[in-house]
């Protein structure tokens, strides 16, 4: 399903086309983010693949709260495994999710900074 929006700008009215599907899978991935543990255990991930005990010790997380938050992670696509013998590995699936939590990480960090800056211009 597709959604059209018009727009107006200074060379006449745009028609925009907007896959609403599309649209909601990317509102689906952005969900999986939507949780700090999940985050942290991405970060910890981007140093290289590690099973789900070596996170839990590293983390202080319990071994079931790592096996569930990653049970998320591989459903949507950001994390993959592999077996050997008896143990599973986890990685990211792709190097570019370090990339966009790098990003989201500075837009916080900007959002912070112009926070700040604006509470010291009200208090001055």
């Amino acid at each position: 399903m597709y959604i059209y929006i018009y727009i107006n700008c200074k060379e006449g009215a745009l028609l925009a086309r907007y896959n609403l599907e599309l649209y909601a899978l990317k509102a689906e991935l952005c969900k999986t983010f939507a949780d700090a543990k999940r985050l942290i255990i991405i970060n910890e991930l981007r140093q290289g693949e590690t099973t789900v005990g070596e996170l839990a010790r590293v983390l202080e997380f319990p071994q079931a709260v790592v096996s569930r938050h990653l049970a998320i992670l591989r459903d949507k696509g950001v994390v993959q495994y592999r077996r050997e013998g008896t143990s599973v590995y986890y990685s990211l699936s792709d190097p570019k999710i370090g990339d966009a939590c790098d990003m989201v990480h500075q837009i916080l960090l900007d959002q912070i900074e112009k926070n700040r800056e604006l509470a010291e211009r009200l208090v001055a």
